[in-house]
């Protein structure tokens, strides 16, 4: 699938998500949304300004009423070509005017907004000065699902990222380890992951030894020795969606206790995969991991949440987490990706990416989980 292709989002995609949006923020009690850059606004209307600005871009949803993008004259034609332009109207306003006064009149003085979190300070306080009647919340508190159910495109989208990121390590493991440095791997995973296809690199974790301990390990200049376990996490954007998968390698033979370990975390990942259901809460999903780790004794060292969303971003609502209650719905994907991280020694973990299904769910990672052995 490294190489298959899927139509492009067309206006009416982009229509239907923001009614589907409006309707959500009108049944959640808001009075319509307010859209930054970011990666809301991208699902929203494909629009992406090509680079940051101070000048106020802003998506007005409410529901009932035709969606309205406030845009700065200078960057008007740029909007007006992204593929959901047709399916709302520009109001543009030029340097030297009040963007925040010509804002509020698309608005309810009094209305309860909710905010793409990305929205700058500065934009959110001139709106408030403008209509001080009205109130806030940021999306991830109000809509925390807005983007979390994907549909059959995006499935396929997400299910191409992630055998990209497959692809990816399949060569990884043919490269040498031992006597190179991380940063060297690292680049040798950012090479790979843009050579099947991402157009976008967010992370290329390689954890040596020790610094496998850490979960979210800065790649530096330890020098890779026989003997280290190495735990490889990447990732990054295929045709605008994610992915993020983490394996653990052993350069030469392992000891019985890092098989061991590594063998715990595999149980534990794969309990996590098979809690995955419809109806069933996100928690149970690390409940299920966790508990295999903790009836080994290795609970202390299993320090971060077992999951997280995946989509326009890498990291996104819902979050396999103890206490969040959201059920599963078909659609949804998210990681599974428990590790055992032993301070000074070394660290395991195992990730895919799982999407629910009808029924249960289905991995869009399929690379061996077996402790892989490099040279």
């Amino acid at each position: 699938m490294t190489g298959s292709t899927v139509a492009p989002f067309t206006a009416d995609d982009y229509r239907a998500r923001m009614e589907r949006a409006a309707r959500a923020a009108a049944d959640a009690g808001l009075t319509g949304l307010l859209v930054a850059p970011g990666p809301d606004l991208v699902w929203l209307t494909g629009y992406a300004p090509t680079a940051t600005t101070e000048r106020l871009t802003l998506l007005v949803l409410t529901a009932g009423q035709d969606p309205v993008l406030v845009v700065p004259t200078l960057e008007a034609p740029d909007a007006a070509k992204a593929p959901g332009a047709p399916a709302l109207s520009l109001r543009d306003w030029t340097d030297g005017k009040d963007p925040y006064v010509a804002t509020a009149a698309l608005l309810d003085a009094t209305g309860h907004f909710g905010v793409s979190d990305n929205a700058w300070a500065m934009h959110l306080l001139g709106l408030q000065k403008a209509l001080p009647g009205s109130s806030y919340a940021s999306l991830t508190e109000a809509l925390p699902m807005l983007r979390a159910v994907k549909d059959a495109a995006e499935l396929e989208l997400l299910a191409a990222a992630g055998a990209a990121a497959d692809a990816t390590y399949e060569e990884i493991r043919k490269v040498p380890f031992a006597g190179r440095r991380e940063s060297d791997v690292a680049r040798d995973l950012d090479g790979l992951l843009r050579r099947f296809g991402h157009a976008q690199v967010d992370f290329t974790i390689v954890a040596s030894g020790p610094n496998g301990a850490n979960p979210h390990h800065e790649v530096g200049d330890r020098v890779i020795e026989r003997g280290d376990m190495v735990v490889l996490d990447f990732g990054g954007l295929k045709n605008g969606y994610g992915s993020d998968t983490s394996r653990t390698v052993h350069v030469g033979e392992p000891t019985e206790e890092e098989r061991r370990v590594h063998d715990i975390v595999r149980e534990a990942q794969e309990a996590g995969f098979r809690a995955v259901r419809p109806g069933a809460a996100c928690q149970e999903v690390d409940r299920a991991a966790r508990a295999v780790i903790a009836d080994a004794g290795y609970g202390e060292y299993f320090i971060h949440r077992t999951g997280h969303g995946i989509g326009v971003t890498t990291h996104e609502p819902p979050y396999m987490i103890e206490g969040e209650e959201q059920p599963l719905v078909p659609g949804m994907c998210f990681s599974v990706e428990p590790g055992i991280y032993l301070p000074g020694r070394f660290g395991v973990r195992i990730e895919d990416i799982v999407t629910v299904t009808e029924d249960g769910g289905r991995r869009l990672n399929d690379t061996t989980r077996e402790l892989v052995i490099v040279d």
